[in-house]
């Protein structure tokens, strides 16, 4: 079955659907687009040294972000800038140092589309095992700060007094967020990272009526979009990364359209005062 390069692909799709899905709400619930924004970027760096020093590409990925979420926390302590300037900051510079130094291996032949907008068709059995056992052992890492996690995106103060440790939690997440990113990066590439994480997130919101569902609904609408954009992208012979976005766009454009209707509906139908 894994012979059909479309099987592997709709495999390896839904395993990183499944993963963004849950971490993916705690990026919208705490407003952390831009932070998932930076690591993504950051990737391309991990890369760019990996090529360089010719290692595991997914591995120095991992070992990169973290050290970036790391150099976040550490100049939002000490720098006199505020937290969106300092992610502007890392994110254009490690997108930058990255493609400078991938031009300036000559001897390197490297598909920077590839790594930019994801290669999905192209991943092998070892990709697949990778992203499984990769992605169900974070799966695992977040249902086990999930209770402090949550507590401290509710109320940080309310995390520490009932002795919740949210700082510990808030560090774990960043290495979670780390490892999503190497895990999803040879998906759908370093710049759309952050929209499979995010869209299906905000799309489930609008469905759940708890934190763990929306946890679940966001995986099955990111896997649904997977199946989509893939089936999409074979059809019309469109880039597969940007098709599953776009196909999760349109979920998420779809899912507003019976709210709006029934506003509508509510405001033609009252009855006129006077």
């Amino acid at each position: 079955m894994l012979d059909d390069f479309f099987i592997r692909a709709v495999i390896g799709g839904i395993g990183v659907a499944v993963l963004a899905g849950p971490l993916g709400c705690f990026i919208v619930w705490r407003r952390l687009a831009y932070f998932g924004d930076t690591l993504s970027h950051s990737a391309l760096l991990g890369v760019a040294i990996a090529l360089l020093l010719e290692l595991n590409i997914t591995f120095t990925v991992f070992i990169i972000s973290v050290i970036v979420a790391m150099l976040l926390l550490l100049l939002q302590r000490q720098a006199q800038l505020s937290s969106d300037a300092l992610l502007g900051l890392l994110a254009h510079a490690t997108l930058a140092v990255g493609l400078v130094v991938l031009a300036f291996m000559t001897w390197v032949r490297v598909d920077l589309m590839g790594f930019l907008f994801g290669d999905i068709l192209a991943i092998n059995r070892t990709d697949i095992v990778i992203i499984w056992i990769g992605g169900l052992a974070v799966l695992a890492a977040l249902a086990l700060i999930w209770k402090s996690l949550f507590a401290a995106t509710v109320n940080y103060e309310i995390a520490v007094a009932e002795g919740l440790k949210p700082d510990r939690a808030n560090f774990f997440f960043m290495v979670l967020m780390a490892a999503v990113i190497a895990i999803s990066m040879k998906i759908v590439g370093v710049l759309l990272i952050t929209a499979l994480l995010i869209i299906p997130a905000a799309t489930a919101r609008r469905f759940a009526i708890s934190p763990e569902m929306m946890a679940i609904v966001a995986s099955m609408i990111g896997a649904a979009s997977v199946w989509i954009g893939l089936e999409g992208s074979l059809r019309w012979d469109t880039p597969a990364g940007p098709s599953i976005v776009v196909a999760a766009l349109l979920g998420f454009i779809i899912s507003l359209l019976p709210v709006q209707w029934l506003f509508k509906q509510l405001n033609f139908n009252r009855p006129m005062r006077g």
